[in-house]
């Protein structure tokens, strides 16, 4: 008992370092003799098995128990969220053209099925709408998720007893303990993912696609630290970087390790109203974000796709380019519909170049290797960037209405003046 508390009273941060340290050391003392792959195996199933209920019961719970009432803040959260998924894939655009990259082609990855184009895309996009939902929840698919628990939400609250919304309540918060029950086993997944892609590839895959890596990545946190703080500046007309630094740190840093934006709903809810934001929106919002708020996926898709074709000697126009970033924008906001996720959108990108699928499913394979790296920065790109517009389009709606922000985003000059205001 003292060794758990111990381990629970640890920073969850330090734990999952040791944990991805112990999984790096033993894959290169040890490759492929430990079976240390089963457990990231068990992590990353439980938290794929529990989030799309979590995202089910939370959705239904906010709108049960809620007021009810969706002003502008909420038209204005979205309009961030494809803003910047948009800026995003402009951004990748500008450094493929900066830093273009190639990409050694081998054996073709296999799978099922891939969009042949963007209107394959945004008609899938519309039928996972009305997706079974048993099979939405089954299958993952957040878009249908979220279109039956409004629907059923709104059927429900029109009748339901205090007691049912009460059950409802209390069944969102037992999915969101479990949530971070797994959480809390982080150190000893990342240990296995580790241990299981470097005993696989070796370090030598880092190497060998290391420039492609750092383009991927080098997006990711221009649009984190750059772009992002830049829009959130421009609606806020104040520093963004205490809000940018403080997401980043509560949401993005555990984000980072566990690699999913839904399972980490708990997580930036928990911020949200640490931050005092009205439950009402952002219960509705940050689920919401987990699905459209795409930047990450943006990026991989329009660097992976303009690799490819630097690969085969194609150079894209402006015109073309600034094409795919806006293919990019869509497809990254369906990409939680689309088995794979966004890797198996870059076929589809790639057929606005005429290239081959046999060629560009050579290039998921290549995204696959990289996702340890690559898949984790995106999802704390994605996550981070829920929580912030969140708060962003809120906070705006209290400068209007002469409401102070958290203390945190003044300066200790403003701190001091609102002081010696309230004492005098």
């Amino acid at each position: 008992m003292k060794i758990i508390k111990k381990y629970n009273e640890t920073s969850l941060v330090v734990r999952i370092i040791c944990g991805l340290a112990i999984g790096l050391l033993l894959a290169l003392i040890v490759p492929k003799v430990l079976k240390l792959e089963i457990i990231g195996n068990i992590f990353i199933g439980a938290l794929r098995g529990i989030a799309p209920i979590l995202v089910f019961a939370l959705v239904t719970s906010a709108l049960v128990n809620g007021s009810g009432k969706m002003d502008r803040r909420f038209g204005s959260v979205i309009f961030l969220y494809m803003l910047s998924t948009f800026l995003a894939a402009f951004v990748a655009v500008a450094g493929s053209f900066l830093f273009p990259q190639t990409i050694a082609l081998g054996t073709a990855y296999k799978a099922e099925s891939v969009p042949s184009g963007i209107f394959e895309v945004i008609s899938n996009l519309l039928l996972k709408l009305v997706d079974n939902p048993i099979n939405a929840l089954a299958q993952a698919n957040y878009i249908g998720i979220l279109f039956w628990a409004i629907i059923f939400a709104f059927a429900l609250k029109s009748f339901a007893s205090e007691s049912t919304k009460a059950f409802i309540g209390n069944i969102s918060d037992a999915l969101t303990k479990i949530v971070k029950w797994i959480i809390n086993m982080a150190p000893f997944g990342v240990m296995g993912l580790v241990y299981q892609t470097v005993s696989a590839n070796g370090l030598g895959v880092f190497v060998k696609y290391g420039s492609l890596l750092g383009l991927l990545v080098g997006c990711m946190l221009l649009v984190a630290l750059v772009v992002d703080p830049l829009i959130a500046f421009i609606v806020l007309r104040r520093n963004p970087y205490p809000l940018v630094f403080r997401c980043l740190k509560e949401s993005g840093v555990t984000a980072f390790f566990t690699r999913s934006s839904a399972a980490n709903i708990p997580v930036n809810m928990a911020f949200c109203e640490k931050l005092g934001l009205d439950r009402d929106m952002y219960s509705i919002s940050i689920p919401l974000g987990a699905t459209i708020n795409m930047d990450g996926a943006a990026i991989t898709i329009t660097v992976m796709t303009l690799a490819t074709a630097n690969t085969l000697g194609i150079h894209p126009d402006l015109v073309s380019a600034l094409m795919l970033s806006i293919l990019s924008t869509l497809a990254a906001c369906g990409s939680s519909g689309v088995t794979g996720g966004s890797l198996l959108l870059i076929p589809m990108a790639c057929s606005l170049f005429n290239i081959p699928n046999s060629i560009a499913m050579q290039v998921v394979g290549v995204g696959i290797i990289l996702g340890v790296v690559q898949d984790s920065v995106e999802t704390a790109l994605n996550s981070s960037g829920d929580v912030m517009f969140a708060a962003t389009a809120e906070f705006r709606e209290w400068q209007k209405k002469g409401k102070l922000l958290p203390d945190f985003m003044y300066s200790r000059k403003e701190r001091a003046k609102f002081n010696n205001t309230d004492n005098a």
